[in-house]
């Protein structure tokens, strides 16, 4: 595994040094990771132009769903816990004779960009810009297995759910029992805030879960993500309570899983990520759903919940293989409820089975 990370971080060298800069400062936590395999508490990644180092405030503590640093990357810890590490780091390239350092300058704060300056006046900062996040955005196959691990857990969590009794539950309570359900089944933890949406909640983007109970004819719409060796996937269902759905919910619920099925159907290595969200949202808009629909139709997923690619209308770029999305139309109608189905997939060449489901939990509109 030293093997990837080192390769992981010689990709980023050649990136900083062909724009001229003798080393570089990665401080986004997530971006650590990627590179140094771990990403202690206030630890920064600093490419040296002699030696790269990790260095940490204090001395990580064992903890192995945050991952153990790339054994091959000498970690410096700091004398005090108080320092800080992002100024620390700029000392360390000055002593390695670097002249220049790029830094990720949509991460800093402008207190710490001020505090480079003022530690190392001779140290040229440059952006380094959204260099690793681009890096990321293509998986490798265990980046991917570790995703599919997550959505094996998210699967098994709902799916244990969906056979409890619900009527007369609670939002919040639902939500909390799913994620205890998560880490019982092997998750480092839930990968974003547990959404569970009744009645007129129902389909809502973003849902914050409540003290509204779950009533008899309620559309429940359930979002939920597993996070496993640091990777996070996602899941969206709606069902319905009681005995048999209404007409108007079934209506609804075909339209939304037709508009989420054609996302699915546009994932292709080379698709534009515009013309991926066009597929899904041409359906509802042609139903006249247009002023109900959210900004975007799926995004990408990883070491962050949200990752690009962005499948949006204004998207540019296109997709490559082996990069992991979401695809999650979804309506919301004020005040009656709605229908939102997510699903975590990864971009597949045709010759290789077309886009890999990860998450498989049934579509069907079952009545619970």
């Amino acid at each position: 595994m030293s093997e990837v990370y080192a390769n992981r971080r010689s990709r980023l060298r050649e990136h900083f040094t062909a724009a001229g800069t003798a080393a570089a400062l990665v401080t986004r936590p997530a971006n650590v990771r990627y590179l140094a395999a771990a990403a202690p508490r206030g630890a920064v990644l600093l490419l040296g132009n002699r030696e790269d180092l990790l260095v940490c405030a204090g001395p990580p503590e064992d903890r192995p769903y945050e991952g153990r640093p790339d054994e091959n990357l000498r970690l410096h810890v700091l004398a005090t816990s108080a320092g800080d590490a992002v100024v620390a780091a700029a000392g360390l390239a000055v002593a390695q004779g670097a002249d220049s350092l790029a830094v990720e300058e949509h991460h800093l704060t402008v207190a710490r960009h001020r505090a480079l300056a003022s530690v190392a006046p001779g140290l040229r900062l440059t952006d380094l810009g959204v260099a690793v996040e681009q890096l990321r955005v293509v998986k490798d196959e265990e980046e991917i297995s570790f995703l599919r691990i997550g959505a094996e857990i998210a699967d098994q969590a709902l799916g244990e759910l969906l056979e409890s009794i619900l009527v007369g539950r609670t939002e919040r309570h639902l939500a909390l029992e799913l994620e205890r359900r998560l880490v019982d089944h092997g998750a480092d933890g839930p990968a974003f805030p547990t959404s569970v949406a009744t009645g007129p909640h129902a389909g809502r983007r973003g849902h914050r879960p409540t003290d509204r109970r779950v009533e008899e004819g309620d559309f429940l719409s359930v979002c939920l993500g597993a996070t496993y060796r640091g990777y996070r996937c996602e899941i969206g269902r709606t069902f319905v309570i009681g005995t048999s759905p209404a007409d108007w919910q079934i209506q609804l619920y075909d339209l939304v899983f037709a508009a989420q099925r054609a996302g699915r159907e546009a994932l292709a290595p080379g698709a534009a990520c515009r013309d991926v969200d066009r597929a899904a949202r041409q359906v509802l808009d042609s139903a006249g759903f247009a002023e109900a629909l959210p900004p975007l139709t799926g995004h990408g997923v990883g070491l962050e919940i949200d990752e690009d690619p962005q499948l949006a209308p204004a998207a540019m770029g296109k997709l490559d293989a082996c990069v992991p999305v979401t695809v999650e139309p979804g309506v919301h109608l004020p005040g009656r409820g709605g229908v939102r189905i997510d699903d975590t997939l990864v971009v597949r060449p045709e010759a290789d089975g077309g886009p890999e489901l990860l998450t498989i939990t049934t579509k069907e509109l079952l009545a619970l």
